[in-house]
């Protein structure tokens, strides 16, 4: 599994709206340029994520962005499968039921299945404040000797 730069986009974007969301709307050209990345590719994933309701959105002037939920409601799971597409291994793993017309006596399904299963439950696991949290230590890091 690779992940694309849409999925790695979004999900700093969601960081960036998380990050400021008591400064209220956010407009996107202010998250292009802290997150050097191109508007014009922001308007494009913005699109995918607002089908599934991450944002409230505020057109107009003073428009912009902030998140719908809480931090702590994202999962990175559910933002890549959202950018993304399935996470799934393989492809007889992309639906729900496996339609496969080998998988009773597939000798590898096992190990993509362990696979599937270890990637969702981490990348679920792991949620926007996670990693707000994450980034607040890194940033208080101070060594010296």
């Amino acid at each position: 599994m690779k992940i694309s730069t849409k999925g790695r986009y979004a999900i700093k974007m969601l960081i960036d709206l998380a990050e400021h969301k008591d400064e209220g709307f956010i407009a996107l050209k202010d998250i292009a340029k802290r997150q050097n990345i191109s508007k014009k590719y922001l308007e494009q994933i913005v699109s995918l994520l607002n089908r599934a309701g991450m944002f409230n959105i505020n057109r107009g002037y003073q428009g912009g962005y902030k998140l719908a939920r809480s931090a702590d409601n994202y999962s990175i799971g559910e933002i890549l499968r959202l950018t993304e597409g399935s996470l799934a291994p393989v492809s007889c793993l992309e639906q729900d039921e496996n339609m496969c017309e080998k998988c009773s006596y597939c000798p590898t399904l096992f190990i993509w299945e362990g696979l599937n299963e270890v990637t969702t439950q981490y990348l679920n696991g792991i949620t926007l404040q996670d990693i707000l949290n994450h980034k607040q230590d890194i940033d208080n890091f101070d060594y010296v000797i």
